[in-house]
């Protein structure tokens, strides 16, 4: 038992804090000597102080009981404290009761399959534990055994009520939560060397499962955040308060895209859906810088049906987007103005000047690099007369920069760029470092079009795509292809991208298989009321029910046992002496009874009932046993 509840509580040493957990830990391993030493638990006295220091401890690290932390700190301190005090099978009890309640807390943090498994094993050996406590014989690997029985054969009943069984949606209330654990991520503000944090960050964003042909490489751009005011050194996103009813329409001429995207948790409402968006479900709504905003809690998985479409057109420019996006911390320097001068910008020409612009960047030395030089003053133009060396954040302020001192409106845009395919599991697989910042220009009869400032200077990060493991690993940038030749992969990639589709498709079909993906299951099955789900439920029930009796009972139907024949011929016996033995009772019950009545006998009824029950209920039995039982009940005489 002592060891199931260490497995139970392990994983929370990662979720609560370490002085509570240590904490816990202490009383267990209390608990755990005092199995050889009894002497040593401590007295009520004793188990009060302890008491009073487990609340001290929970009051200063938690400062309340409410919420995910402080419930799951307040039971595992209270699991621990009643190890102390085990007098009985009661006690016993509810240890075990505890211990299950916060082996259900784990889901509260995790949910993975590993999670599942995990939890599958240390709940079937508490399981294990009940079993030994109510055999007369314990012995522990019968009782695992038992265990795993019980626990493949409620499978089925458990697959028929999660399927079915009405999915309640827990009220959401703000008071209850958390502050939320760090999560890496874009912010609505942008400094030079923020996305180049992200690019050694392996954290999964989102998963990305396309209904058709997926889109080449250079259009797999996730839309997040939008960024347009600046101080100089960083960039915010502005407000889009009144904008969502902008009198221009999105008008799209390009192939459409249809896909499933599930959302990682994170800290923002953002949906980084591939630029742009055609269609959306309910919960998402497309604001005036066409970033799609969720009304879901940001801290929990999701799941999004949508459509984009790479080819568009935004129309036309507001005067308070045009004078907000062709803003300028200060007067540009001289040297700023020249460049702009040399590279022809002109406000009727911004296409010529934004191509002199890229051939600038490719022509005059310019580096891509995750970690260039501290450049704390000006760092735009720092970037662009000193250093030229930089991430695509860099690029995309000072090509934006550059664009609003020849009077074109122009900001930054946030997001994603690229990510990995799954060959196993069929999705693109994005991640913190594919984090990206490109550039977005107002042209005339155009709107808002995309430019790439990176894709100048690398082009293999956008063709190519980042390798992940070798970025983090040196620390350095390294560019792969995205879809790799089956032939080229190792074992070890293959094994990883099966697990990581295993994981898939546990997050798509039962993490998020809540009430709305449980009502659009039921009606293609045709069960649209309460009435039919009834219905199907007890029959589902009663099917289940009926098999599983079925398979237990199947052995009984097929032979008698013939230690059971045995035992029923002794019974038999009992009856006619005038002792009663009803249908109900159990071989001690009708033991106590006969021995009360029939003293002289008790020694011969105690026999019969002792190897009875060893050949019934007990795995420890010889082949002689049997024969010994039926010269017992022969040779009984009443």
């Amino acid at each position: 038992m002592l060891g199931s509840i260490g497995l139970i509580t392990l994983p929370h040493a990662w979720h609560i804090p370490p002085l509570l957990f240590g904490f816990f830990m202490l009383l267990l391993l209390w608990r755990l000597l005092s199995v050889w030493q009894p002497r040593y638990l401590p007295n009520r006295f004793g188990v009060f102080l302890l008491m009073l220091l487990g609340i001290g401890l929970l009051y200063s690290q938690q400062h309340s009981v409410f919420g995910r932390d402080a419930g799951t700190s307040l039971f595992v301190v209270a699991l621990g404290l009643k190890l102390l005090e085990i007098h009985g099978r009661r006690d016993v009890y509810v240890i075990v009761y505890l211990a299950f309640i916060v082996a259900v807390t784990q889901f509260l943090y995790e949910e993975s399959i590993l999670m599942a498994l995990y939890i599958l094993l240390v709940c079937g050996v508490l399981l294990a534990t009940l079993i030994t406590q109510n055999s007369q014989a314990p012995r522990t690997l019968a009782a695992l055994k038992t265990s795993a029985a019980i626990i493949l054969q409620s499978l089925p009943l458990a697959l028929v009520l999660f399927v079915l069984f009405p999915r309640l949606e827990a009220p959401h209330w703000s008071w209850l939560d958390d502050d939320t654990h760090a999560k890496s991520g874009l912010s609505n503000t942008l400094e030079p060397g923020s996305i180049a944090e992200l690019s050694l960050s392996p954290e999964l964003v989102f998963r990305v499962k396309f209904a058709g042909d997926l889109p080449p490489p250079a259009q797999r751009y996730w839309r997040g955040p939008v960024y347009a005011t600046t101080d100089g050194v960083s960039w915010r996103a502005p407000p889009v308060l009144g904008r969502e009813n902008n009198p221009d329409q999105l008008v799209f001429t390009g192939a459409t895209y249809d896909y499933t995207l599930m959302m990682e948790p994170q800290k923002q409402n953002w949906v980084f859906a591939l630029e742009m968006p055609t269609q959306f479900g309910a919960g998402l709504r497309r604001n005036g810088l066409y970033q799609l905003i969720t009304n879901k809690n940001p801290g929990d998985r999701a799941e999004y049906q949508l459509s984009s479409s790479p080819v568009y057109n935004t129309g036309g420019i507001s005067k308070t987007e045009r004078r907000e996006n062709l803003q300028l911390p200060g007067k540009p320097s001289d040297r700023v103005v020249e460049l702009v001068k040399q590279l022809q910008g002109q406000p009727a020409r911004p296409e010529m000047f934004i191509g002199n612009l890229l051939q600038h960047f490719r022509q005059e030395n310019f580096h891509y690099t995750l970690s260039p030089d501290p450049m704390p003053d000006q760092p735009i133009e720092t970037f662009l007369f000193e250093r030229r060396a930089g991430f695509c954040s860099h690029y995309a302020t000072a090509f934006v920069y550059l664009l609003r001192v020849a009077e074109i409106p122009a900001r930054v845009v946030g997001g994603y760029q690229g990510g990995q395919i799954n060959d196993v599991g069929g999705f693109l697989e994005v991640r913190q470092a594919d984090a990206h910042a490109w550039a977005e220009a107002w042209l005339e009869g155009r709107g808002w079009v995309r430019f790439d400032p990176t894709a100048a200077i690398a082009p293999e990060r956008i063709e190519r795509g980042v390798n992940v493991d070798l970025q983090i690993a040196s620390g350095a940038v390294n560019f792969s292809a995205i879809q790799l030749d089956a032939k080229t992969l190792s074992w070890l990639q293959r094994g990883r991208q099966l697990w990581q589709s295993v994981d898939y498709n546990w997050q798509r079909w039962i993490i998020n298989y809540d009430t709305v993906n449980q009502r659009a299951f039921l009606q293609s099955l045709g069960i649209d009321n309460f009435v039919k789900l009834g219905y199907w439920l007890l029959i589902s029930v009663a099917g289940v029910g009926g098999v599983l009796a079925w398979r237990l009972l199947r052995p009984n139907l097929r032979r008698q046992d013939p230690a059971l024949m045995s035992y029923r011929q002794f019974c038999a016996k009992l009856s006619k002496a005038g002792i009663k033995v009803d249908v109900g009772d159990g071989p001690q019950t009708v033991a106590e009874r006969a021995k009360g009545l029939r003293p002289d006998l008790a020694e011969a009824i105690e026999r019969i009932t002792a190897i009875y029950i060893r050949l019934r209920y007990q795995s420890d039995t010889e082949a002689s046993d049997l024969q010994v039982l039926k010269k017992l009940v022969a040779s009984f005489r009443v």
